[in-house]
């Protein structure tokens, strides 16, 4: 079982901890923006946002290899979690990661450029098996 045997409280060292943990209304949009790089589409778009700036939606549903209505639709659900802006620019828009998008897109997978290139290499590997 995963529970003690014996009901026993360190009070005040619960105490300390309960009264650190952070307020309801910071913890759920925290809950909600994890919530939402928990789709696979969305952190993977999250994650080419973090490596290329800046992209418009036609870009982004290119390198992403999804439809440009599946991706747009990502996107806002990525933008009302406070992860990415848009911004219009003529007749496109243009999407770029928040800060706190970066830090997430950092915590979730990593920042490390041979993480990125041992990526590349295993799928640049992948494709030449299937062809």
């Amino acid at each position: 079982m995963d529970t003690c045997d014996l009901l026993c409280l360190d009070l005040p060292r619960a105490e300390q901890i309960r009264a650190g943990l952070p307020a309801p209304q910071r913890v759920e949009p925290a809950a909600a923006a994890a919530r939402a790089l928990g789709d696979p589409t969305r952190l993977t778009i999250a994650t080419a946002l973090h490596a290329g700036g800046e992209l418009c939606v036609c870009d982004m549903a290119w390198v992403v290899g999804q439809a440009q209505n599946l991706v747009s639709h990502h996107l806002r659900q990525l933008k009302i979690a406070d992860l990415v802006t848009s911004r219009r620019q003529g007749k496109l828009v243009m999407y770029t990661l928040t800060e706190r998008g970066h830090a997430l897109v950092d915590a979730v997978v990593g920042d490390s450029p041979s993480d990125t290139e041992t990526d590349a290499a295993e799928n640049e590997a992948a494709e030449n098996e299937h062809v």
